[in-house]
Order: structure tokens, then C-alpha cells, then sequence
């Protein structure tokens, strides 16, 4: 079982680079981490905390590759029996209501499931920061205390 798993989706790559850089932050301190780009039920099982970082595509919507597993996630309801979760989530916020719709269906269903968040989900507005990890990666670290608690 790993320490941290950390899931992802992205559309172009932004959300995939930052999950890299926050898993070397962590992996720098000593802790094991699994960064998932095709998702299942199992590696979702396999952690003892869970970070999502995921940009929103189209109208507020979560990217594919991890699409039909917040979809199984709802299916199968794998409960997380108060498991620590934060949620990273990027978008543009000229969007309105939609921004960062992917980050906020992502925490309602890990709520859902019974994960104990460890923060509200950071929003990241590609209109104002051009390199999102330098506000997740301090973020993380920042949780990580209560995310490996």
C-alpha cells in the first residue's frame, strides 16, 4: 500500500506535470507515491491517503482519463471509511460558473464515498498563475502532516 496516491487528469499536460512535481516533493520526504493517469477501484484501494489534481474540460467537465473512473467511483461506491483526501483542481475562471467544475464534482463524490477532506479544494485560475505547481506543490506540502496522519 502506498502512502499518497495521487490521481490525475489532465487535458494537456499541466495537471500531469504538477502531479510529477508534487510527487517528487513527497517522495523527498520519505513517503511512497503512486501517480495514476488511467485510474482503477483497486489503486484507489491501494492508498492510505488520496490526492486528485485535475484540470476541467469543456463545459465544467472531468477530462477522460479519469471521467469513467469518478463514474465507477459512483458505481461502485467504494467507501473510503474516513480516508484523508485533498483536491487540486485547475481551470479558467473567464468560464463562470463552470471553473474548476471538474475539481468540485471530484471532492462532492469523494465526500460522498466518506473521505475526510484535509482542506477545502484549491482552485487554481489559469488566468492568473501560468505555472499552477507553484501553488499545489507548497499547498501539498503544507497537508501533507494530516494527509499521512
Amino acid at each position: 500500500m502506498v502512502d499518497v496516491g495521487i490521481f490525475v487528469g489532465t487535458v494537456y499536460g499541466n495537471a500531469q506535470h504538477v502531479a510529477e512535481q508534487v510527487q517528487q516533493m513527497i517522495e523527498g520526504k520519505g513517503h511512497s507515491v503512486a501517480v495514476h493517469m488511467s485510474p482503477s477501484i483497486e489503486d484507489f484501494k491501494q492508498t492510505k491517503s488520496v490526492v486528485f489534481i485535475s484540470s476541467t474540460t469543456g463545459q465544467g467537465d472531468i477530462p477522460p482519463e479519469l471521467e469513467f473512473f469518478v463514474m465507477d467511483l459512483r458505481d461502485k461506491m467504494p467507501l473510503m471509511e474516513q480516508k484523508p483526501f485533498a483536491v487540486a483542481g485547475m481551470g479558467d475562471s473567464s468560464y463562470g460558473d463552470t471553473y474548476c467544475g471538474a475539481g468540485r464534482q471530484i471532492f462532492e463524490v469523494l465526500l460522498e464515498l466518506q473521505g475526510k477532506p484535509v482542506a477545502d479544494m484549491l482552485e487554481v485560475d489559469a488566468i492568473e498563475t501560468l505555472e499552477p505547481e507553484t501553488e499545489i506543490v507548497p499547498w501539498l506540502e503544507g497537508l501533507l502532516p494530516q494527509l499521512l496522519d
